[in-house]
């Protein structure tokens, strides 16, 4: 069930980055279908950031603390560039449009995904 939560939330969160990000889109055509599209797209979000955040982290560690932690923000962008790259091989229609569409998103999707945190808790 937390998960399901989880999808939902991001799911939610990918919709307001759609909303304000000029760059991030979803053109299915039906209401249905952009819900679906948006809940499938959480899913491989989710998915890469359970796989690859972990290793890029360890990875790239000495960036993280020579930076402060904004390494994060371009990481998160490269993975939603990721996640959009991955959406169009499903042949889901969602994209991300060049990297400061993906950096404004991921800024957008990070604080709607904590604030939806807050909310429903873990």
């Amino acid at each position: 069930m937390r998960i399901i939560i989880k999808i939902v939330a991001v799911a939610a969160a990918l919709w307001v980055a759609t909303q304000l990000v000029h760059g991030i889109t979803v053109s299915a055509s039906t209401t249905a279908g952009e819900v679906g599209t948006l809940l499938a797209v959480a899913l491989v979000f989710g998915v890469i950031n359970t796989v690859l955040k972990p290793i890029i982290k360890t990875v790239g560690c000495a960036f993280y603390v020579l930076t402060l932690g904004l390494f994060a923000l371009v990481v998160n962008a490269g993975l939603l560039l990721l996640t959009s790259w991955i959406a169009k091989q499903f042949h889901l229609a969602f994209h991300v449009s060049g990297f400061w569409a993906a950096f404004w998103g991921a800024i957008i999707i990070g604080l709607v995904s904590w604030l939806l945190d807050l909310v429903f808790g873990d």
